[in-house]
């Protein structure tokens, strides 16, 4: 196997607005060195940190350029754009081209974003050190996938951002354990145990996660580790803090029994893989994001369904170059189904998110350290006005179990 390597970094740098009181944040640092097949093992796992500490007063109030952002919007249109007449935009991903934006891969490849209005949509692999507020601020993307332990800090520093909708309505987080060694099985089952936890914003995560659960790190061992389970199944510690879509299939296909613990489902529950923009889009180009959503939904409702098509996209196309593995594609494309389909989405529609939802956010946000409320993060307005105009795409979809 081969190794990716990423760049660590920290700055300091002058905010034009004073952290409120009650907010606090970790330095932010872009992913360790990363195994290719072992995919989605850090870039979210920066939620918590602030990703905007590696930029400037200048990027806060940076222009955003035309080509990227989809230029200005006409006034509220009354039915789908001309093809083409929305340009070219381009969507920031949280990572690499693998399976988890599979919804995107089908958007490009059924032509649903042409059939919006785009000319096209550009999507910009993730895993450097650019980040999906960082690429919005600087005018690179209209769009950026994100989490709101990212995304809230950066609103606490002054960026201009918001939620607009989101793929994941769970977390991915989890401890991993296995049950040929200690079986973590509960929260109850925390107390003396080691757990593998890297550091950066996963240290965060963790403490809010044993915070909401009445624990703290003094009742538990912490061991620094980095990304790949090999520790665990030697036994140097009795969890990992994993990805419910990663580390447990893997420890699988290495003849172990993986025993999961998420955090979603146990006092932290937030979402991941949130469509993220700035105040100004949704004030001026508010048409080209609803028309951006449509496709997107219509992506993702097509993805669902089909973990082969989605993989064969990840593997043989998207992702051609990082050597991904089609088995555990599609693996890793039946888990985060998990993460996706609610009885709300069924009800509501995907990417939306109901205060209840919204509320739970807040509250996980708080346990890790960032105080803010619901009108500064999210805006659910847009999402709500495309299924409003256009009912037919509220799927009902066969919700699968863990």
């Amino acid at each position: 196997m081969t190794w990716r390597n990423a760049l660590s970094f920290t700055a300091v740098v002058r905010l034009p607005h004073p952290i409120p009181p009650g907010v606090s944040m970790s330095a932010f640092s872009a992913p360790p060195v990363l195994k290719k097949d072992l995919d989605r093992r850090a870039f979210f796992r920066l939620g918590g940190t602030v990703g905007l500490v590696a930029g400037t007063t200048a990027l806060l109030a940076a222009c955003s350029d035309s080509a990227a952002t989809g230029g200005s919007s006409s006034a509220a249109a009354s039915g789908p754009a001309a093809a083409g007449s929305l340009g070219t935009i381009a969507l920031q991903l949280s990572w690499i081209k693998n399976i988890e934006f599979a919804g995107e891969y089908f958007a490009t490849e059924k032509g649903y974003y042409t059939k919006a209005g785009f000319k096209e949509v550009t999507l910009l692999a993730g895993g450097g050190q650019t980040g999906a507020e960082e690429a919005l601020l600087a005018g690179q993307a209209l769009v950026g996938l994100s989490s709101p332990s990212i995304t809230a800090p950066s609103i606490a520093q002054g960026a201009a951002l918001k939620i607009i909708g989101t793929t994941f309505q769970k977390n991915p987080f989890c401890l991993l354990s296995l049950k040929e060694k200690t079986p973590i099985s509960s929260v109850a089952d925390l107390k003396g145990k080691r757990i593998g936890v890297q550091s950066g914003g996963n240290q965060t995560i963790l403490a809010g996660f044993l915070k909401a659960n009445g624990l703290s790190a003094s009742d538990v061992t912490l061991v620094a580790t980095q990304y790949d389970i090999a520790p665990l199944e030697a036994g140097k510690y009795d969890a990992h803090v994993s990805y419910i879509t990663n580390e447990p299939i893997l420890a699988k296909k290495d003849g172990f029994t993986p025993v999961v613990l998420g955090f979603a489902d146990n006092g932290l529950p937030f979402v991941a893989e949130t469509f993220t923009v700035t105040q100004d889009s949704i004030d001026n180009k508010r048409d080209v994001l609803k028309a951006f959503l449509k496709a997107e939904i219509q992506g993702w409702s097509d993805a669902v369904k089909s973990p082969e098509q989605s993989a064969e996209y990840a593997v043989s196309k998207y992702g051609k170059d990082q050597d991904l593995d089609k088995s555990e594609q599609v693996a890793e494309a039946t888990a985060q189904n998990t993460l996706i389909l609610t009885d709300d989405v069924n009800k509501n529609g995907l990417f939306t998110m109901t205060d209840a939802l919204i509320a739970e956010n807040i509250s996980s946000l708080k346990a890790m350290g960032t105080t803010i409320t619901a009108d500064k993060l999210f805006d659910m307005s847009i999402i709500e006005e495309v299924y409003k105009e256009n009912p037919d795409l509220i799927t009902t979809f066969t919700i699968p179990t863990a």
